[in-house]
């Protein structure tokens, strides 16, 4: 049964849900039920016209208190932005795939009728890591941020020399395109493309996967939860090296700068539908299953 007191987000993707047509047919069927539903565009400037008719709409942040579940409407890519924009308010995440491959969502386009049983309950709630990231510069802290997916430090279409630490101790030195910081989540995303393992969702390690490393003995490492891994460059004449967290904007890392990456105390909360299994979405995902 619906709770009176608590509320269903809907954050679709307007370049996704195109004209927001799924998100108005679950917002239709859950109103149906019972259920108090709010429209939280993840991309609220590219759906100002679909949303002229609605008054239930709030910025996420403020739709987020006192909500039951968010159904996020798009790809991977926009349930990434709405975990870490309810970082210190986790709610359960429930994705519908409108993307490519959405290894996160649970739910596919046809399976919209599903948000039901969901929204009334009937799911279990995963605890996925997330990753504290900070950049130094010059002994201060000069960008800092949380992800759910992968820090990433690369080149722009060249080789740069870098180095791997884990507590203070040398795991991996290099030239190559770059290195990628992932957790478990991360893992079945640029890392699985750069040749990193696939783990379990609901792992708690921390996986460091080299970027077409020039040697062949460096390889993808699985790293406890308890490490503190350190990334740092070396002499690269003047390359531009950059800084990315979970797909985002490029950050300049400079000479000496140092990434400092650990496991972070917030979570991300998915919402697991019962019968899905995370190798069954994942090898369709890949490919189907011989």
């Amino acid at each position: 049964m619906p709770d009176a007191e608590k509320h269903i987000v809907l954050c679709p993707n307007p370049e996704r849900d195109i004209g927001l047509q799924m998100t108005l047919r679950a917002r239709e069927m859950l109103i149906k039920e019972g259920h108090r539903v709010v429209v939280s565009p993840v991309y609220a400037q590219e759906s100002e016209g679909a949303l002229a008719a609605l008054q239930d709409t709030l910025p996420l942040d403020e739709a987020a208190k006192n909500a039951s579940l968010l159904v996020c409407f798009g790809g991977d890519g926009t349930i990434l932005k709405t975990a870490r924009a309810v970082v210190k308010n986790p709610v359960p995440i429930l994705g519908v795939n409108l993307g490519h491959k959405g290894f996160m969502a649970e739910l596919e386009r046809n399976e919209l009728e599903l948000i039901l049983p969901a929204a009334n309950g009937q799911f279990t709630p995963v605890s996925r890591v997330m990753l504290d990231v900070e950049l130094w510069r010059d002994g201060k802290v000069v960008y800092s941020d949380v992800a759910l997916n992968e820090a990433v430090v690369c080149g722009t279409a060249t080789t740069i020399q870098l180095s791997a630490y884990g507590d203070g101790c040398k795991i991996m030195e290099y030239t190559g395109d770059g290195i990628i910081v992932a957790t478990a989540t991360g893992s079945t995303a640029y890392s699985l493309a750069a040749g990193g393992a696939l783990a379990e969702p609901t792992a708690k390690n921390i996986m460091l996967t080299p970027i077409c490393a020039h040697v062949i003995t460096v390889r993808p490492m699985i790293l406890a939860p308890d490490r503190v891994v350190a990334i740092k460059t070396g002499e690269n004449k003047g390359k531009n090296i950059w800084l990315s967290i979970d797909g985002g904007e490029l950050i300049p890392f400079l000479k000496n700068d140092e990434l400092n990456v650990k496991l972070s105390q917030y979570h991300t909360i998915m919402a697991h539908i019962p019968g899905k299994s995370f190798y069954d979405i994942a090898f369709k995902k890949l490919g189907e299953r011989i």
